[in-house]
This record gives structure tokens, C-alpha cells and sequence, in this order.
């Protein structure tokens, strides 16, 4: 269970859910008409070795039973989370459209956007995330010999913690338009939490500054308990069952009404909706598709007016 004070690296607690979906990118780049395809997922999951190495070295049938692999849930995860990749994508095609220059990744993880899109010149993302997530990113991608395509500037924080202090420190400029991402991250944090950063978002963002976030409504009561507590023990509800003990799965305010109240204009897309859009419509969830609720999730972008 979480804790106010838990940490993790890349392959513990909730940073290991970035392999995993690292992983999910990565198989669903390998599908026949991808939804969005990002060619470093593949090579942080070699780098973190064992399973994550496995599902994309080994012969598939030697993988068949973990949750990725599987028809119910895996390939619906992996629609979901190319899905999701290809909303933000193209939120940040649209912010650098409209001049946004300076970008700030929320829990980075695993994005590896300043390597993989083409940015403007001038462009600076501030990556936040915690230090020995930070470190494998960059580690990886430097063996590997990529380099980022803008200019990437670090900044080990926890987001539960004083994060603004270091991102000033780190050449963040508030008179700057600002291009923000709060992409699987919110459902980490408590609901106050969210509303702290929140604030800290809207106080500290010119005009034209624009932020993009994932946001979930809590899981039924009934489905939480039943993945927090599986009776019928698989691969897919020992990964849910994981995963649920990370998250706060509370009621909490939602993007665009917290942000309007203040003055920002936004929208939010069910992802059932994206994903009937792309010709990916989700099926109902089952125990089979462990809970996957994508009715619940909004990708949701707010634009502070100039």
C-alpha cells in the first residue's frame, strides 16, 4: 500500500508501472497498423533485462502467459496506452504550433518525447521525476546513442514534495507560455495533492500556457475490492491486484472545471470515445480484461487564454 514517504526506482512500487507501460508501447508499435509508435519503449525494457527483456527477444510463445500477451487484457492495454500516446502527441504538436517553447513533464517516467518528436529550435523540456528514474532514462538512451532533439534539462523531485523551487532553479521561466503534461500521474497522488499542483500550475503559467492530463473517476467500490482482493489468482489479477494498491482511488476534482473556475478554457475526451474514434472500441469490462475501465479515463487539455 502507499505511503506519504514510499520510494521507488525504476523497477519497484510505481516505478516499475512505467515499464510496464513502456512495454504495452512497445508491443502495440509491433501491432499492424499502430495507433502510435515509440521505438524506445522496446529498448528500456532490454536495458531493465529479465521479463521486460523477454517480450521482445524471445519467440512470443515463450511469453504467452504474461498479462501483455494475452487477448483479453493485453491487447487492450496495449490500445489503451497507444492510445493515450497518440492524444499527447499531438497535444504537444499543437502547443508547439502555437509558439509554446517551454515544456514540463510531470512524472516523466519513461517519455521519451525529447528524443522521439520533432521540436522547434529553442525548445526546452524540463523533465521532473525522481532521481533514479531520471538516471536509467538517460543512461539507456545515451548507451543506446540517441540524443534528445531539444534541449533536456533534468530535475529530480518528487512531486509530493517542494518540485517548483528546483524547476526554477532549473531555468523554468513563469513569464514564459508553458506547455505542461500530467500524464499517469494524478491517480498517484491524494486529491489534495492534485489540487496542490494544480495551483502551482495556474499560478506559475503565463498566458497561452496550456496543460494536458489523464485523468480516471474512481473504480466502482465493488470492482476495487474485488482487484485488491483477487480469490482467483492470474497473471492479469496479481498485476491489477499491484497495480490498485499504488493508487488513491478517491473522488477528486476534475481538470476542466477546477481550471475554468480560474479562468482556463479546456476539454476532456473520454478515452472510450478516442478510442472508438481511431476504430479501437474497448470491450465492456470483465474479470477477464482485469477491470479495464476506460469509461472512467479522460485525456483532458486546458488552455490558459492570452
Amino acid at each position: 500500500m502507499r505511503s506519504a514517504r514510499d520510494r521507488w526506482d525504476i523497477t519497484t512500487s510505481v516505478g516499475a508501472t512505467a515499464l510496464f507501460v513502456a512495454a504495452a508501447r512497445g508491443l502495440a508499435a509491433r501491432q499492424e497498423h499502430p495507433l502510435a509508435v515509440d521505438p524506445f519503449a522496446e529498448v528500456f525494457c532490454r536495458a531493465a533485462g529479465g521479463d521486460w527483456a523477454q517480450l521482445f527477444d524471445a519467440d512470443p510463445e515463450q511469453t504467452r502467459d504474461h498479462p501483455l500477451r494475452s487477448t483479453d487484457f493485453g491487447l487492450q492495454f496495449q490500445d489503451f496506452q497507444a492510445a493515450r500516446t497518440r492524444y499527447f502527441d499531438h497535444y504537444f504538436h499543437a502547443a508547439a504550433q502555437a509558439g509554446v517553447r517551454q515544456i514540463v513533464l510531470l512524472a516523466a517516467g519513461l517519455d521519451a518525447r525529447a528524443y522521439r518528436l520533432d521540436w522547434p529550435a529553442g525548445t526546452v523540456i524540463h523533465e521532473l521525476d525522481r532521481k533514479p528514474v531520471l538516471e536509467f532514462k538517460r543512461s539507456v538512451l545515451t548507451a543506446h546513442g540517441d540524443t534528445p532533439r531539444a534541449e533536456r534539462r533534468e530535475v529530480a523531485v518528487d512531486l509530493r514534495e517542494d518540485w517548483w523551487t528546483p524547476l526554477r532553479a532549473n531555468g523554468f521561466e513563469p513569464s514564459d507560455a508553458s506547455a505542461w503534461i500530467a500524464e499517469g500521474l494524478l491517480i498517484y497522488l491524494t486529491p489534495d495533492a492534485q489540487d496542490d499542483l494544480f495551483a502551482r500550475i495556474d499560478t506559475q503559467s503565463a498566458a497561452g500556457s496550456r496543460l494536458g492530463v489523464e485523468e480516471m473517476k474512481p473504480i466502482p467500490a465493488a470492482d476495487y475490492a474485488e482487484m485488491t482482493a483477487p480469490t482467483d489468482v492470474t497473471a492479469t489479477t496479481e498485476r491489477n491486484a499491484d497495480w490498485a494498491t499504488l493508487i488513491y482511488n478517491e473522488p477528486r476534482n476534475e481538470a476542466v472545471q477546477w481550471f475554468a473556475d480560474r479562468g482556463w478554457t479546456g476539454q476532456a475526451t473520454s478515452l472510450s470515445e478516442y478510442l472508438t474514434s481511431l476504430g479501437r472500441p474497448a470491450r465492456p469490462a470483465s474479470s477477464d480484461t482485469g477491470h479495464l475501465r476506460p469509461e472512467l479515463i479522460s485525456l483532458t487539455t486546458v488552455v490558459k487564454p492570452g
